[in-house]
């Protein structure tokens, strides 16, 4: 039974409950102030946006990694041991677990103790948590008896060398596995004899092992106990109390861990001075599609209230439950009295949390009305922050698990570390949120509960199958020793400020899709050969002129009003260039020249004319693919004939651009054949019809190209390129030579097979243009040879083709970072222009647009880095886009809907790019090509004269 306070000591507490009545307590005022995670916009909106942060962890962060004893240790009848819950669940015939494994070997963590120490030696981490077994200690459960001296020397040993490593021992008294007898003699958990009983276990712990650890947690995660262990019985003991087991059972482990924690704060806490918390486990939780009504909120606040709520409010709160579980379960739900609650309150010095699988997978059954379980650990640490004051937080559980399949290249470990310990970061330096270090869940593979040896949470590989049980490193340790190493995630390259600028004829551009042709005229003034009076009765109507016709004329590029204020917004932001497309099913509705839409021709005509009255550069594309258009955007019966996979379609195309270039030429200086056309490939459905498509949309390019160089160059003198879509790719698992090699072969099937025919290699003689690349070819070859095909489905370019595809001059390769303008730039020589043809991000905010604001800021410093640092021939650099049309919202202004309003980045790129006086460009590089989630500002510094820096009369650059 629970030891009541004495009656001098029960003064004191009433005396505390008065002073409480009178002053707030801290962790009290906040009850419920957890809410707020959901209702209150975020602070800083394009930081939020921001999906990783560049940065290192506080000085001293405490980075560590675990195991719990009956997961790991083995020898579960040896020197001494008591059986456990566990030990009897796992070798009985109960049907509600699981796994017919058992742990009775499971990672050999009692005679392999040193090699666990020196997988943590190789990690580099500062604290190790791991768990004392209460019957490996005391066989009988009784600590008031002798122990069992060979564990007691065992973790004494293990608690010594930690030391002499200078590695932190993190304690858990209790990590599920009760003693077998205790379960058999009391009913486990269920009987308040625990609560004494476990206090006597503390105290002897304390006593053994006390004077060399800091860091005490009394009991891991005691929801899955208390739910899974007495209420579904999924765990051991494996019994199905339903919820008022549970509710009994959870009421037991409060109010042993309380009594644990004054044990210690009153009898070793004034001679040892370290730290006592108990871990709490829990779920994150959404709002309903993201929808933060007063109602959605409520539902999430119960949902981690029925969790987290039902062990921390207690002793982190004001010493009862939650108010949602008291209405929800009534009766059944135990009571605090008030001496009780002043005495389970506040009994932890710090907050100790576990996030991982087991609780989300639980979190799943609490949510109601279409609410997301999410793994985001940075949300839940602002909403611990919020509900309990702000207290020093220890994450002891962090992870995710893989199939036992996978191995040591656990690539999705990886990218789910990263993710957790960014989350972590994140909630340091953008919600101070205290959290003073971080375990990497778990050290080793182990028995995974009642999932057995089936799935993997181990940082160290074990080959459950030899008796050694050797420990291999996977990628993920590996990972997480480099993390450590640098204390987080330092900004990836370095490089002083520079000073520089961009070349006076820097392409300076926003780029639109297809242009849409509002071909009617505003005004029918003289169009309409009627003659009219006006007002003649007085009431303001026009009444027609009979037998009076007059002469009219057809519209003219005035008349288009559309033109003229969707140019007038162009026009406002200082670019010197705008990209659009051409609606080539507009155009030649049939496919061939028997059919032109000679009004929508002129439309375009007027549109270019009138960027030239305002002495502004048409980039025009011919073919705007895109998957939104009937027909992939081809006119429908060339679509209907096989589309890319019929070769008529690239005479089609060439025919198409013969027109554009006889019809609309006087005006456009740069022309683009095809937009992004490694995107539509991804269109089609086989490996061989994306290699015929993309064979016959690089000949629909050579032939437009050529067509131009032999009957326009010498007239309009335009350069005529492709523009391809360009995304960066980094290894997904850096530790493993094939995920490089992936990568490299990514960039290659992205940008080599479209630039190889075309371009060459700029180590390559001139005479291996024309032709995909040969690492490429090989590739595929031995996939096919794997596959036992005869050959690979790439189509091969005959000779005609080859010569036709040979230097056809300027790379157009759009989203490109530094890397990978570099990576062009090297493969296809320094020479080559290229031109960033459009670059943006999705924005949601109407007009406040501070994401795409600092979007503009890095990615033109990481521009003026590859000019400047790197020498890549960057010619220009074009926003996407204009403006908004409906989501998602990358327009530079609002739609015509919310009447076209500049949002706040146009005054930010129009400041760069617009000529003041004659000030010399200073552009301060900041220390990272993804640094867009600090969101540093510089500011503007001018200079007469900047040594090394030519002065020219074009428009200087501020950022």
């Amino acid at each position: 039974m629970l030891n009541h306070p004495s009656p001098p000591t029960r003064q004191c507490l009433l005396l505390s409950l008065l002073l409480l009545v009178c002053a707030c307590n801290k962790a009290t005022c906040f009850l419920g102030e957890g809410k707020k995670i959901w209702k209150q916009p975020n602070p800083d909106h394009f930081i939020k946006n921001q999906s990783f942060l560049y940065d290192t962890f506080p000085s001293g962060f405490l980075w560590g990694s675990g195991t719990s004893a009956f997961q790991t240790e083995g020898a579960w009848d040896q020197e001494g041991k008591g059986p456990s819950i566990w030990d009897h669940y796992t070798h009985s015939t109960i049907r509600n677990k699981v796994s017919t494994e058992t742990a009775d070997v499971a990672s050999d963590s009692y005679a392999r103790w040193e090699e666990d120490v020196e997988a943590l030696e190789y990690l580099g981490v500062r604290s190790y948590s791991f768990s004392l077994s209460w019957p490996r200690l005391f066989p009988d459960g009784n600590a008031t008896g002798l122990p069992n001296r060979a564990a007691v020397e065992h973790y004494s040993r293990l608690i010594e060398r930690l030391l002499e490593k200078k590695i932190e021992p993190i304690i858990t008294l209790y990590h599920w596995d009760l003693p077998q007898v205790l379960q058999e003699r009391y009913g486990g958990w269920k009987n308040d004899t625990m609560v004494g009983l476990f206090e006597q276990y503390a105290a002897f712990c304390f006593h053994a092992f006390g004077s060399r650890v800091r860091y005490w947690l009394t009991m891991h995660n005691p929801y899955l106990v208390a739910v899974q262990g007495y209420g579904t019985g999924v765990h051991a003991p494996g019994e199905t109390g339903g919820p008022a087991g549970s509710l009994m059972v959870a009421h037991n482990l409060i109010r042993a861990h309380a009594k644990a924690w004054h044990t210690y704060n009153t009898h070793f806490r004034p001679a040892q001075k370290g730290k006592v918390s108990i871990v709490s486990g829990s779920h994150w939780v959404e709002p309903r599609r993201g929808a933060a009504t007063a109602a959605n909120v409520e539902l999430c606040q119960q949902s981690m209230e029925a969790v987290l709520g039902w062990f921390a409010n207690p002793i982190f709160s004001d010493g009862d439950y939650p108010l949602s579980l008291k209405i929800k379960y009534g009766a059944l739900l135990p009571t605090f009295s008030p001496e009780e609650k002043l005495w389970v309150q506040g009994t932890a010095d710090f907050f100790a949390l576990s996030f991982g699988p087991n609780n989300l997978r639980l979190g799943r059954s609490l949510v109601q009305y279409g609410q997301t379980v999410t793994p985001d650990l940075r949300r839940i640490l602002g909403w611990i922050k919020l509900e309990y004051g702000n207290p020093a937080v220890l994450v002891t559980e962090g992870g995710w698990f893989t199939e036992a399949s996978v191995g040591k290249e656990d690539t999705v470990a990886i990218y789910l570390t990263k993710r957790f310990i960014n989350q972590v970061l994140q909630a340091i330096k953008f919600d101070a949120v205290q959290v003073i270090g971080y375990s990497a869940w778990s050290l080793v593979d182990g028995f995974e509960w009642n999932y057995g040896f089936s799935v993997r949470r181990g940082l160290f590989y074990i080959d459950f199958s030899q008796s050694n049980r050797p420990r291999t490193p996977k990628t993920s340790a590996q990972y997480y020793r480099r993390v450590i190493a640098d204390n987080g995630f330092p900004i990836e390259e370095t490089s002083s400020d520079i000073k520089g600028r961009f070349p006076c004829e820097f392409h300076w551009g926003i780029a639109d899709s297809t242009l849409q042709v509002l071909s009617y005229p505003f005004s029918p003034q003289f169009t309409d050969p009627q003659l009219y009076t006006w007002n003649v009765t007085g009431d303001g109507s026009l009444r027609p002129v009979p037998g009076i016709k007059m002469p009219t004329r057809r519209a003219m590029c005035t008349d288009y009003l559309a033109i003229r204020g969707h140019l007038r917004l162009f026009a406002s932001t200082g670019a010197s260039h705008y990209r659009f497309a051409l609606n080539w099913s507009l155009l030649l509705p049939q496919g061939d020249l028997s059919n032109v839409n000679t009004e929508a021709l002129r439309y375009y005509r007027c549109v270019l004319t009138e960027l030239k009255k305002l002495n502004l550069k048409p980039v025009v594309i011919l073919y705007y693919p895109t998957h939104r258009a009937p027909n992939l955007g081809i006119p429908g019966p060339l679509h209907a004939s096989g589309g890319w996979l019929n070769y008529s379609t690239v005479e089609a195309f060439q025919k198409y651009a013969g027109l554009c270039y006889q019809q609309l030429g006087p005006w456009v200086t740069y022309w683009i054949t095809i937009n992004e056309p490694n995107r539509l490939v991804d269109f089609y459905f086989s490996e061989k019809e994306k290699h015929q498509a993309a064979h016959n949309l690089l000949l629909a390019h050579a032939k437009a190209w050529r067509l131009y160089e032999r009957e326009h160059f010498s007239q309009h003198g335009a350069l005529v390129s492709l523009a391809l879509h360009a995304d960066w790719a980094k290894p997904a698992n850096p530790f493993l030579d094939s995920h490089t090699a992936a990568a490299q072969r990514f960039l290659l099937f992205e940008l080599g097979r479209f630039l190889d025919p075309l371009l060459g290699i700029s180590h390559e003689e001139k005479h291996s243009k024309g032709d995909y690349p040969q690492e490429m070819k090989e590739y595929l070859e031995e996939r096919a040879r794997v596959m036992g095909l005869p050959r690979s489905s790439l189509p091969s370019f005959t000779e005609a083709e080859r010569e036709e595809l040979r230097g056809l001059g300027q790379a157009v390769v759009p989203w490109g970072l530094r890397k990978l303008l570099n990576w062009v730039s090297q493969r296809y020589g320094g020479a080559l222009s290229i031109i960033v043809t459009a670059t943006g991000v999705d924005d949601q905010a109407p007009v406040e647009d501070r994401l795409r604001q600092h979007f503009l800021r890095s990615y033109l410093q990481e521009a003026l880095k590859a000019r400047q640092l790197d020498k890549v021939n960057l010619q220009g650099f074009y926003i996407w886009k204009l403006q908004d049309g409906h989501a998602p919202q990358f327009g530079l202004f609002t739609s015509t809907h919310h009447k076209s309003k500049a949002k706040a980045s146009i005054a930010v790129y129009n400041n760069i790019i617009t000529p003041v006086m004659l000030a010399t460009l200073v552009i301060f590089v900041i220390y990272t090509k993804r640094n867009q989630t600090q969101g540093r500002r510089r500011g503007v510094k001018r200079r007469r004269k900047i040594e090394g820096v030519p002065v020219c009369l074009c428009p200087p650059l501020k950022c």
